[in-house]
């Protein structure tokens, strides 16, 4: 596989400048790499001073399940200490992690979609730096789900959660030291931030340009098509669908015991004539997760064409046939914690579906305004 992007990670001497004398703090995971495969820990090791790395959901390594809490721990391979930014107590930099480092280094492949917890993970970072007084440096890397498109409605602020930090869109087109001058500038946090570029990345190119094998951001996003789909159906989540979690393709898998006819969902998806992705029936057992060891009938969800494809539509296509077909089994998931929201309207940043009758046309026709909004609001912040 012929490379010609170069991320951040692969700049490190040309910048070995920005830590000279500097104790180094790195955020990273398994997607923290070089080009040539190595893990930034090594690689940022060699130019500066390493003295404390910092795990986000499913830690440094990738050892912890989602939503499993991280602790604070030693790493094996470089005997340094870990500490926790996805613990019981807290997810943002305590003043002892604050105390450990001079500059603070960020370097992971996030996956374009506004629930991934990682850009939580780097706006607290934004803004604890700031608060401190600490420099953060971001080693860039573009996003796989492309530069240029953008879907989705604005996270309503009274939603904000560790699951939707900021107002952006469902899919929101920016890398990741793009959303980190976005968030420094818009609300004035004074990070002193330096973001280390990407050479050789287009806005328009998604992850199958780019040249480099798919490491996996989760166990659950195995392939590039799954990420492409997650931006639309991690909203299945919130509903009591599998999301396909325990199958061997999660997130393009989706289902419950109480459907039967799955040729005539399939049928119906695809009679909609949705671009770039196609539905086969499909029955499913999970080993895990919702409807563990239960037979469940459901779709299986390929993408025909990443281009064309609008993930955010299917799913909102899919989730409204499902209810009309499914009216007295079908339900939204009740709040974590008494007198929270429901997990849908954290995920989907608004509350329409706590109300009845809502339908995928109208929610389309509401995004539609809003991405539009949006797509012009992050000109300004584009680095590429």
């Amino acid at each position: 596989m012929e490379q010609k992007l170069c991320v951040g990670a692969d700049r490190l001497q040309e910048y070995a400048a920005l830590f000279k004398g500097a104790r180094v703090g790195l955020v990273t995971t398994p997607t923290g790499r070089t080009g040539a495969g190595e893990a930034t820990i090594a690689a940022l090791g060699r130019v500066c001073r390493l003295c404390a790395l910092f795990g986000p959901e499913h830690g440094v390594r990738g050892e912890f399940a989602a939503g499993a809490l991280v602790p604070h721990y030693t790493d094996g391979p470089t005997g340094l200490p870990v500490y926790s930014l996805y613990g019981a107590d807290s997810k943002r930099f305590t003043p002892e992690m604050l105390d450990a480092f001079d500059v603070l280094v960020y370097d992971i492949q996030d996956v374009g979609s506004r629930y991934y917890t990682f850009l939580s993970t780097l706006l607290y970072a934004v803004e604890d730096c700031a608060r401190a007084g600490k420099r953060l440096v971001v080693l860039d890397r573009p996003d796989p789900l492309g530069g240029r498109i953008v879907e989705g409605n604005l996270l309503a602020q009274e939603l904000a959660s560790f699951v939707g930090c900021y107002p952006l869109p469902n899919r929101y087109g920016l890398t990741a030291g793009e959303f980190a001058g976005m968030a420094n500038r818009e609300r004035a946090l004074g990070c002193e931030l330096t973001v280390i570029p990407c050479e050789g990345w287009r806005r328009d190119e998604m992850f199958p340009a780019w040249g480099r094998p798919w490491i996996l951001p989760s166990l659950n996003l195995p392939r590039f098509e799954t990420a492409l789909l997650y931006a639309g159906t991690c909203l299945f989540e919130g509903t009591n669908l599998s999301e396909g979690r325990g199958t061997a393709d999660p997130f393009a898998i989706l289902g419950a015991p109480y459907i039967q006819d799955v040729e005539g969902l399939a049928a119906a998806f695809n009679q909609k004539k949705l671009p770039g992705i196609l539905a086969t029936p499909q029955y499913f057992e999970p080993t895990t997760s919702k409807h563990k060891g239960q037979v469940c009938g459901g779709v299986h969800l390929h993408v025909t064409d990443p281009e064309a494809l609008r993930p955010l539509a299917a799913a909102l296509t899919l989730l409204e046939l499902v209810r009309d077909r499914h009216e007295k089994e079908f339900a939204f998931l009740p709040p974590v914690r008494e007198g929270g929201r429901p997990f849908i309207s954290l995920l989907a940043g608004h509350r329409e579906f706590e109300r009845p009758g809502w339908t995928a046309a109208a929610l389309l026709e509401r995004q539609r305004r809003e991405q539009e909004q949006f797509a012009r609001r992050k000109e300004p912040f584009h680095l590429y």
